[in-house]
C-alpha cells in the first residue's frame, strides 16, 4: 500500500493547487483523479467557454467593422473550428497541469477514489483496484450541473453547459432555463452566432445575485441585441421531441409554452458529495455541501474539503484558495483563512460583469448609511476611443467612514478592472484612497477614480 502525507481526491482548480502547495511545503503527495486533471474548469466550464466567448467577441466586431472604417463585405464562419479552438486550449491546459504535477514531484494516480477509512482511499481504475493511505486527505471532487426535478437531461434536446460547449452548430431557437452567470454568457454567446435566444429566469431578473442596477444594464443591452428575455417565470415541463423541445412555463398565474431546436438548463451547480465514502466515515454534509471550518477542516479533523463540494460561491478562484488554506494547514503551516466578503465574481458576457462586496440594498439591510458612486464608460474617453461605451463603475461606500463596501462593475473588460477593487477592500481602503490615487489617462479603471469621487459629490468628467 503506497503511503503519503497528503492525499488529494480530486484534481481541479482546487485539487491540483493543494497538492502543488502542500508538495512545495515538502509533504508527500498524491492527487486522484478519474479523468483528465483541471477538473470541470479547465476542461469543461471556465476555460473552453471563455474561448468560445473570445470568438464571438471577434465575430462581433467583424460585423461592426464598418464603424471602425474597415470594411468586411464578405465573411463566413465555421463552427466546428470554433468549437475546436476552444477544446485545443483545454487540452494544452490540461497537458500543463500534468507537467507541473511531475515538476513537483508529485504522484498522479488515475482513477475514482473512494474514502474507507479516515486515513485510507480505495481507487477504482476499471477492473483494477488499489488503496492509497495518507495522514491528511483533501477532497476536491468538485460539482456537477444542476437539474430541474423532475426533468432529465437527454444531453442532446435538452443539455447541460457541457453539451452547449460542443454543439456541431449553432441552433435556429434556444431556449435557455436560469440566467446566471453560465446562462447569460452562452445566451450571448449563441445570439452572436444567429440563434434566437429565449432567457428564461424565475426571479424577477437576470443575474439575480448582481445590484439591481447591474442586471437592469444587463438586461438594457441584451435586449438591444434581440435576445428575448422571460423573467418571473418557472417551467414546470420540458417535451423533449424529435425534431424540437417544449418548454412549458408558469408566469403569473398564466400556462405559456416556449418551443426551440434545443433547452439549455442552466439552474446551478450542485457538489459531488455522492459514493465517496463521506457517511461511512463520518464526514458532516449539510445541504448538499461538506461542512467546513476556516481551515476547511471537515467535521474529521485530518480530512479537508475544498471547492464545489464545500457549497456557494461555486467559482474556481475560490477552490484555489481554499486550495492553499487547506494544504498549508494540513503541513502544519501558518495561514491565512480566505476572506469570503472580498471575491470577485465575474460574468463574461457582453458587456462583462464583475463584482465584490455587498450591493448597495445588501448593505442598507445591514445598517450601512452609504454614499453611492457611479460613473458610466459614455463619459470614458478610452471607451470612446474603442468603440466600446456600455456600462459603469458603481461603487458602494459606507457613509460614516469611507469604507468600501461593494464594487459593481458592467462594461468593457470589467472582469480585469474588478482586482484593483479587490486589493483596496483587502487594504481596508476608503473612497478617498481610490479618489486619489492617480489613473493613467486614458485608461478604462479611471471609471473607479471618477466613481470615487462622485461618491462625495467630487466627480468631475460626468
Amino acid at each position: 500500500m503506497a503511503k503519503f502525507d497528503i492525499a488529494v481526491l480530486g484534481g481541479g482548480p482546487g485539487g491540483y493547487v493543494a497538492a502543488i502547495r502542500a508538495a512545495q511545503l515538502g509533504k508527500k503527495v498524491a492527487i486522484i483523479e478519474k479523468d483528465k486533471l483541471g477538473g470541470i474548469c479547465l476542461n469543461w466550464g471556465c476555460i473552453p467557454t471563455k474561448a468560445l466567448l473570445k470568438n464571438a467577441e471577434v465575430l462581433h466586431y467583424i460585423k461592426n467593422a464598418e464603424k471602425y472604417g474597415i470594411k468586411i463585405p464578405k465573411y463566413s464562419i465555421d463552427f466546428p473550428s470554433t468549437v475546436a479552438r476552444s477544446r485545443a486550449v483545454s487540452d494544452q491546459l490540461s497537458k500543463g497541469i500534468a507537467f507541473l504535477m511531475k515538476k513537483n514531484n508529485i504522484t498522479h494516480i488515475e482513477g475514482s477514489g473512494k474514502l474507507i477509512s479516515k486515513t485510507s482511499i480505495e481507487i477504482d481504475k476499471g477492473k483494477n483496484k488499489k488503496t492509497v493511505q495518507a495522514n491528511k486527505i483533501i477532497i476536491a471532487t468538485g460539482g456537477r450541473p444542476l437539474s430541474i426535478p423532475g426533468i432529465e437531461l437527454d444531453n442532446k434536446r435538452i443539455i447541460s453547459s457541457k453539451e452547449a460547449m460542443i454543439l456541431e452548430k449553432p441552433p435556429k431557437k434556444m431556449v435557455i432555463i436560469g440566467s446566471g452567470a453560465i446562462g447569460v454568457e452562452f445566451a450571448y454567446f449563441y445570439n452572436e452566432f444567429g440563434t434566437e435566444v429565449h432567457l428564461i429566469e424565475m426571479l424577477p431578473r437576470i443575474l439575480p445575485i448582481e445590484d439591481e442596477a447591474i442586471s437592469k444594464e444587463l438586461a438594457r443591452n441584451f435586449k438591444k441585441s434581440k435576445i428575448k428575455l422571460v423573467t418571473d417565470a418557472k417551467v414546470s415541463n420540458i417535451e423533449s421531441l424529435k425534431t424540437k423541445v417544449k418548454v412549458h412555463l408558469e408566469r403569473k398565474g398564466k400556462e405559456k409554452t416556449i418551443e426551440g431546436d434545443v433547452a439549455l438548463v442552466a439552474v446551478g451547480v450542485t457538489g459531488n458529495i455522492e459514493n465517496i465514502g463521506l457517511e461511512e466515515i463520518g464526514v458532516a454534509t449539510e445541504k448538499g455541501a461538506i461542512s467546513i471550518n476556516k481551515f476547511n477542516q471537515s467535521s474529521v479533523p485530518n480530512i479537508y474539503a475544498i471547492g464545489d463540494v464545500t457549497g456557494p460561491p461555486w467559482l474556481a478562484h475560490v477552490a484555489s484558495a481554499q486550495g492553499h488554506v487547506a494544504a498549508e494547514h494540513a503541513s502544519g503551516h501558518e495561514t491565512t483563512p480566505v476572506d469570503y466578503t472580498n471575491i470577485p465574481g465575474c460574468t463574461y458576457c457582453q458587456p462583462q460583469v464583475a463584482s465584490l462586496g455587498l450591493t448597495e440594498s445588501a448593505a442598507k439591510e445591514k445598517g450601512h448609511d452609504v454614499r453611492v458612486g457611479k460613473f458610466d464608460f459614455k463619459a470614458s474617453g478610452k471607451a470612446m476611443a474603442t468603440g466600446d461605451t456600455a456600462g459603469f463603475v458603481k461603487l458602494v461606500f459606507d457613509e460614516k467612514y469611507g469604507e468600501l463596501l461593494g464594487a459593481h462593475i458592467i462594461g468593457p473588460e470589467a472582469t480585469e478592472m474588478i482586482a484593483e477593487l479587490g486589493i483596496a477592500k483587502a487594504l481596508e481602503s476608503t473612497w478617498t484612497e481610490l479618489a486619489a490615487t492617480i489613473h493613467a489617462h486614458p485608461t478604462l479603471s479611471e471609471a473607479v477614480m471618477e466613481a470615487a469621487l462622485d461618491a462625495f459629490g467630487q466627480g468631475v468628467h460626468q
